[in-house]
């Protein structure tokens, strides 16, 4: 029985886009340090990070909640550098941005009140959960849906996604077209420069030859 490719990495997208991207890390900050990790977002995907932000106490030995500590998340589209998000937080909470355009995204985290030479040490907990932007919980009322109609709901939603992501991937695709364009005709200028510099090389050689076998009268 032949097997059908095709249709099982359909499959396969599907399922995948039924489930939202979410992952959970935790990290230090000590002082003003400052921790930045990329993120490669589809345009219009909504991203929710839920955080915790514990600082060490000397006393107790051990990470408590200090209220008057603020956490400053930032995102910025790369490489352009325009910046999505940029927010002071408590240090327990959640933030949200949406991409306004697909690519690399730098999400950055640091102490807003800690100072050059402060010595403090932070504990960050950070659960991130990457979804498309209609699928946003509290945007939508469940109750006024049947179970059917939000079932046919999230069925749209994930071809939209797989269709979004298509189009994410034609766009690298196109992009990473034109630089191999760009290096192949580099590559063909800079081989006729080279043929033409070795013409003008022979042609000179030649001729110093020419012009030393006169003077020896061997010619």
């Amino acid at each position: 029985m032949a097997f059908n490719y095709t249709r099982w990495t359909i499959a396969l997208l599907v399922l995948l886009s039924i489930l939202p991207s979410v992952f959970s890390l935790y990290f230090y900050l000590e002082g003003a340090e400052q921790k930045c990790f990329t993120e490669e977002l589809p345009k219009e995907t909504m991203v929710t990070g839920d955080y915790n932000a514990e600082e060490w106490n000397e006393e107790t030995k051990r990470f408590i909640t200090n209220k008057d500590l603020q956490l400053e998340v930032v995102v910025e589209e790369m490489p352009e550098g325009n910046r999505v998000y940029a927010q002071k937080l408590a240090p327990h909470g959640k933030f949200k941005f949406t991409s306004a355009e697909s690519g690399q995204h730098l999400i950055c985290l640091f102490t807003a009140s800690a100072g050059w030479f402060s010595s403090s040490k932070i504990r960050v907990t950070l659960d991130l959960a990457i979804r498309d932007i209609l699928d946003d919980p509290e945007d939508t009322n469940e109750g006024t849906l049947s179970n059917l109609a939000q079932r046919v709901r999230e069925l749209n939603h994930k071809v939209g996604d797989i269709r979004r992501e298509q189009s994410y991937l034609r766009d690298h695709e196109s992009e990473f077209r034109d630089k191999s364009e760009a290096t192949n005709s580099h590559t063909v200028t800079w081989t006729i420069v080279q043929l033409i510099v070795l013409g003008l090389t022979c042609t000179v050689q030649l001729r110093s030859l020419r012009k030393f076998f006169e003077t020896k009268k061997l010619v």
